[in-house]
């Protein structure tokens, strides 16, 4: 397995988790749970593969990404009351998956040689769209569409990856470094609350 390949079930780990943990503080059933689980783990994914024209939903052909959903499930559920208190360990679990599945869809949309730009937005799309959906089932408004500094860690780790990646750096020390560039932009910014600018008058 190549590192890639494990940082991609580590992020589908990490955001199922997330999921679930937001299920259950939502107090849903168990069924809800999953659902959730399973939205925020390869929704964007879901996505980015429907949007390049993929032979096949990756999740659909490898049903390891099954089987790391249900075990990071019954992960939650189990050890849900000794993973600290839930708004923390959702929000720690959610920047890990934030993180590895930026630079994935990023280099997903270099091996179908589109644009730059078209991968950065790859990257962005697979990291934030499994949350968007796992929001609008829950009746919430999506971090991404709010002012947190969410999207925009994506689009600074997805631009930091194709720089490196001209520089012909060892491709493992590339994923590794820009995914941890996308957690530590994510972590300094709710750290120090910073927000993108609005242009509304008054918070509401």
């Amino acid at each position: 397995m190549s590192i890639i390949d494990f940082l991609d079930l580590l992020g589908t780990a990490a955001f199922a988790i997330s999921g679930a943990l937001f299920a259950i503080k939502k107090r849903m059933d168990t069924f809800g749970v999953l659902i959730i689980a399973f939205v925020t783990a390869v929704g964007g994914g879901t996505l980015r593969d429907m949007l390049i024209g993929a032979d096949s939903i990756t999740w659909m052909r490898d049903l390891n990404y099954i089987y790391v959903i249900f075990v990071s499930v019954f992960f939650a559920i189990i050890f849900r009351k000794n993973i600290g208190y839930l708004s923390k360990s959702l929000f720690l679990f959610d920047t890990i998956g934030l993180g590895i599945f930026t630079i994935i869809g990023t280099e997903i949309g270099l091996q179908y040689d589109f644009h730059p730009l078209i991968c950065v937005a790859l990257g962005m799309i697979t990291a934030t769209f499994g949350g968007v959906i796992r929001d609008t089932l829950s009746n919430e408004i999506p971090l991404i569409f709010q002012k947190e500094i969410y999207a925009t860690a994506c689009i600074i780790g997805a631009s930091t990856y194709l720089v490196l990646n001209e520089f012909h750096i060892d491709q493992n020390l590339i994923q590794i470094l820009t995914t941890i560039m996308v957690i530590v932009v994510r972590l300094i910014a709710v750290k120090f609350k910073l927000k993108l600018p609005t242009f509304y008058q008054s918070e509401v």
